[in-house]
C-alpha cells in the first residue's frame, strides 16, 4: 500500500465536524451510501421477509407455490449461517484477522439459548422433573448447577447469548493482541480454542448434555416451537437480525474507527507508528464480531431443534472461512452470498448425489479458488464496471 493512500485513509479517520443526526435516518443513510450491493441485498432480504410468510401461511398446501415448514426452517438456518459468515468477514476482510475459531462463539450463543429452552420443558420431559433437564436426571444429578440458575428467564438467557461469547472474545483477544500474536499463529490459537471447548463440552460432567447436547425443545416464550406461526416468527426475527447486523457492520466500516481498522489491515506497523492503539482497535472489533456470531447461534438453535458439541468442531470454523472466500472477502454481502450458496449446494448435493456430494462440494471449492480468486461477488464487482465501459465504448464507435 502506498504512503499517500495510507495517509489519506487515516486522515479520513479524523473526526468530522458537522451534525450527524442521532435518528435512524441519520446513521442509516451514511452506512448505505455508495453501497449499491448492500442496498440490493437488503431489498432481496426484505422481499424474502414478505414472500416466505405469504407462501407458507397464506398459499394453500395443495398449491405448487406453497412453501413447507421444513423449507422455512431451512431458509432460517441459511440466514443464521449468513450472519455468522458476515461476522467473520468483518474481522478478516476489514481488519485482517483470520479467525479459525468463530464456530466456538456461534456454539456458545446456541448453548445459551439451548439452556433456556431446556428449562422451559419442565415436567413435560421424559422423567418429568420440574427443575432438572432429562440428561441430568439420567446421569443421577441431584441439583441444578449454579450456572443454570436464572436460565429459565428469557432476558437473562439473552444476556448470556451476548455476554458469554463477548467475554470469551474479550479475554482471549486481550491476551493475544497484547502479545502481538498475529497471522497464522493467531489462526492456530483460535482453532485450538474451539477444539479445547469441543473436548470440554463432550464431557458429561460439564453439565451441558455431553455428546448428545440439548434437544427435544417444546416452546419459547410460551409459544409452541412446532407451530407454523412460531417458526415463521423465528424466521422473521432472523431476517431482522441479519439486516440490523449488516447495517451495523456497514456503519462501523464507514466510520472513523472503521477506516482505522482497514488501515491496520493494510499496514499495521505504520498505524502503530502514527500513534493509533492497534491492539485496542483489534480487540473491540473482535469482540463485536464474536457477539454477532453468538446471536446467530441463538437464532439457529430454536429453528433447527438441537445443539451439541459438534458445533465446536474446528472443521466448522474452517468451513465458515471458505464461505467468505467463495462469496467475496471484504464485501459483507459477499460473505452472505457465499454462506447461502455453499449451504444450498450442500443440501442439494446430499439429496441429488448422496454418494458423491463431498466430491461435488470439493470440486466447487477448487473451481472457485482457481477461477474466481476474488470470490463470486468480488469477481462481479471487479468485472462489471469494465464490461459496462466496454459496452459504452462499443456503442460510441458503432455507426
Amino acid at each position: 500500500m502506498s504512503s499517500s493512500s495510507f495517509s489519506s485513509r487515516l486522515s479520513d479517520a479524523r473526526p468530522r465536524h458537522g451534525a450527524r443526526a442521532a435518528a435512524f435516518a441519520g446513521w442509516l443513510l451514511p452506512a448505505l451510501q455508495r453501497d449499491r450491493g448492500g442496498r440490493i441485498f437488503l431489498a432481496v432480504l426484505l422481499a424474502a421477509g414478505l414472500l416466505v410468510p405469504l407462501l407458507n401461511l397464506v398459499v394453500p398446501a395443495t398449491s405448487a407455490l406453497h412453501l413447507s415448514d421444513y423449507s422455512v426452517a431451512l431458509f432460517g438456518k441459511y440466514l443464521t449461517y449468513a450472519m455468522l459468515a458476515m461476522a467473520v468477514d468483518l474481522i478478516w476482510g476489514y481488519c485482517g484477522i483470520l479467525s479459525l475459531g468463530h464456530g466456538a462463539f456461534f456454539a456458545l450463543g446456541g448453548y445459551a439459548m439451548g439452556m433456556y429452552l431446556m428449562r422451559q420443558i419442565g415436567t413435560r420431559g421424559v422423567y418429568g422433573n420440574p427443575v432438572l433437564p432429562d440428561f441430568m436426571v439420567f446421569l443421577n444429578w441431584t441439583h441444578l448447577p449454579w450456572f443454570w440458575y436464572g436460565m429459565n428467564h428469557f432476558a437473562l438467557a439473552m444476556a448470556a447469548v451476548v455476554l458469554v461469547p463477548g467475554l470469551l472474545a474479550l479475554v482471549f483477544g486481550f491476551l493475544a493482541f497484547r502479545s502481538r500474536v498475529s497471522g497464522v499463529y493467531l489462526s492456530i490459537i483460535t482453532q485450538a480454542l474451539t477444539y479445547a471447548l469441543m473436548l470440554a463440552f463432550f464431557r458429561n460432567d460439564m453439565g451441558f448434555g455431553g455428546n448428545n447436547g440439548f434437544t427435544d425443545f417444546k416452546d419459547i416464550l410460551g409459544f409452541n416451537l412446532r407451530e407454523p406461526g412460531t417458526r415463521m416468527t423465528l424466521f422473521l426475527c432472523t431476517v431482522g437480525a441479519l439486516a440490523a447486523g449488516y447495517i451495523a457492520c456497514r456503519y462501523l466500516i464507514v466510520s472513523r474507527a472503521g477506516r482505522v481498522i482497514q488501515a491496520v489491515r493494510d499496514a499495521e506497523s505504520r498505524a502503530r507508528f502514527l500513534g493509533y492503539r492497534v491492539e485496542s482497535y483489534k480487540l473491540w472489533v473482535f469482540v463485536f464480531s464474536a457477539v454477532l456470531a453468538g446471536i446467530a447461534g441463538a437464532l439457529y438453535v430454536p429453528q433447527i431443534g438441537i445443539i451439541n458439541p459438534s458445533e465446536f468442531s474446528p472443521i466448522n470454523s474452517i468451513e465458515i472461512v471458505i464461505w467468505v472466500a467463495i462469496g467475496g472477502r471484504g464485501t459483507l454481502y459477499g460473505a452472505i452470498v457465499g454462506a447461502v450458496l455453499v449451504n444450498y449446494a450442500k443440501t442439494y448435493f446430499t439429496a441429488a448425489l448422496p454418494s458423491f456430494w463431498l466430491y461435488a462440494l470439493g470440486a466447487l471449492f477448487v473451481l472457485v479458488t482457481l477461477f474466481l480468486p476474488r470470490g463470486v461477488v468480488g469477481a462481479w464487482n471487479h468485472w462489471w464496471p469494465r464490461l459496462r465501459r466496454l459496452r459504452a465504448s462499443t456503442v460510441a464507435v458503432s455507426p
